[in-house]
């Protein structure tokens, strides 16, 4: 039986990765930074699918919740065959508007923790031979969106690099491309949904199906939902000053995740 450490667990798409892994017979670690959560969802997994669901408390934007996270990655006596780096958040307002603070922990968590536990958990998956990495980014990164854009869009990059460079050691890494998901990311953010058309709503039960069948395939990039496959298409013709427009008339009242 193998273990699969997530990050963000307890909401929206980690939820989901934590409801179909136990399903599959998983262990898991749940990372998020509410205790009572963590142990209620922990305790629903082990009940309804019988396998053992560690909590560990730990807030991404800290350096001290990075370590805890990254120190259980590189325990080979309990090995972590599988990392979701989940974790995330959204700034409501556009460029100058949102404060310095802000824009600075939303780069600790989408870059920085991304960096060390996915390194971390390479690491020690390298020795065995095996073990994957998914790191949620989101189709903002294909779009000029601000920081919340720029961070994801590094997921992607870096993601892909060191796919490349563990290539042929057994270790697959995958950046995740989700498009609007139902989750308590807006609501967090304080940003208003009622402009988003139905259709671009993804569920994140199958967006989570789609993700993990991507990643046993190989592949390094999943965007997973014809629809916006077919929309970041149609980005890459797009001129960048009209996309740059767009994104700005919308980006701030709403982002993808």
């Amino acid at each position: 039986m193998t273990t699969a450490l997530i990050t963000g667990s307890t909401a929206g798409i980690g939820a989901a990765f934590a409801r179909r892994l136990a399903a599959d017979g998983h262990d898991l670690v749940l990372v998020a930074r509410d205790t009572k959560r963590l142990r209620e969802q922990a305790t629903e997994l082990h009940d309804r699918h019988g396998i053992e669901a560690e909590v560990l408390t730990a807030d991404l934007a800290e350096d001290t919740g990075i370590e805890a996270v990254a120190a259980r990655l590189a325990d080979r006596r309990n090995p972590v065959d599988l990392l979701i780096n989940n974790a995330g958040f959204g700034n409501k307002g556009r460029y100058l508007d949102v404060s310095m603070a802000d824009e600075l922990t939303m780069l600790k968590v989408h870059c920085e923790a991304v960096l060390r536990l996915t390194s971390t958990a390479a690491e020690a998956m390298r020795e065995r031979g095996r073990g994957g990495v998914v790191n949620v980014a989101s189709v903002a990164a294909f779009v000029p969106r601000g920081t919340y854009g720029a961070s994801k869009a590094w997921v992607v990059q870096f993601t892909q690099g060191a796919a490349r460079d563990l290539a042929g050691s057994g270790v697959r890494l995958m950046a995740l491309c989700p498009g609007f998901v139902r989750t308590e990311f807006h609501e967090r953010a304080g940003m208003g949904t009622d402009n988003i058309p139905g259709w671009m709503w993804l569920d994140a039960d199958k967006l989570v199906a789609a993700a993990l069948n991507d990643l046993a395939r190989g592949k390094s990039l999943s965007i997973p939902d014809p629809r916006y496959k077919a929309m970041m298409g149609a980005v890459k013709l797009l001129p960048r000053g009209m996309l740059g427009a767009v994104s700005s008339r919308t980006g701030r009242k709403y982002g993808p995740q």
